[in-house]
């Protein structure tokens, strides 16, 4: 586990799971010691593990895609609530809670807004730390390009149109974006790319 970001009142930890190393964020209020974890995707007990250890108390879900869903009956088992958008919920074993769109997950003292950005899935959801320059993208936007749209319920230009106004069009060039595998990048890096993008189809 690695520590990736703090400042005064906010740290975010990330591991790597599961055989498509997928990553794992633990987002922690330093002030009240409660966290939210991003991602319930895979080996429940280390996950579990982690969870007690950073006082986590609900799981957010970017989507619903089995890579990213794998530990979730573990972590409801644990008593811990799974918040997903009501699109991928049927994706899921089980969950808790549905996730509205720009709307406020508080943990702690901190608030971390829904962004609601379809096209991977049709539920696919980023949070955004308010107050800092972070951003969890899932699987909806990576270093290079958007993510895979050729799953059932994917389309092309709907992430297009997520990742154009619900991102590009909101986000400053400064912010780090951490997707649902691999290495962050920033919104500044990416944004001129958008066409190419397009014209790529991919």
């Amino acid at each position: 586990m690695e520590l990736v970001w703090s400042d005064a009142l906010s740290e975010v930890h990330r591991f790597v799971v599961g055989p498509l190393a997928n990553n794992v964020y633990v987002v922690r209020c330093r002030r009240t010691g409660e966290a939210a974890l991003l991602d319930a995707a895979n080996e429940h007990e280390r996950l579990l593990e982690v969870a007690r250890a950073l006082g986590v108390t609900s799981v957010l879900e970017t989507h619903g895609h089995w890579d990213h869903i794998g530990a979730v009956e573990a972590v409801r088992d644990a008593g811990i609530d799974v918040w997903v958008r009501e699109e991928d919920a049927h994706l899921l074993p089980s969950y808790d809670h549905l996730l509205e769109d720009d709307t406020v997950h508080s943990v702690g003292q901190l608030r971390l807004r829904t962004v609601h950005t379809p096209g991977h899935t049709p539920g696919s959801i980023c949070f955004a730390l308010e107050n800092t320059p972070l951003l969890f993208t899932g699987d909806t936007l990576f270093p290079g390009g958007p993510g895979n749209t050729t799953f059932e319920g994917g389309s092309f230009s709907t992430i297009i149109t997520s990742i154009d106004e619900r991102i590009f069009g909101v986000y400053s060039d400064e912010v780090t974006f951490w997707p649902g595998h691999g290495a962050p990048s920033t919104i500044g890096v990416e944004r001129v790319h958008l066409e190419e993008w397009v014209e790529r189809g991919f």
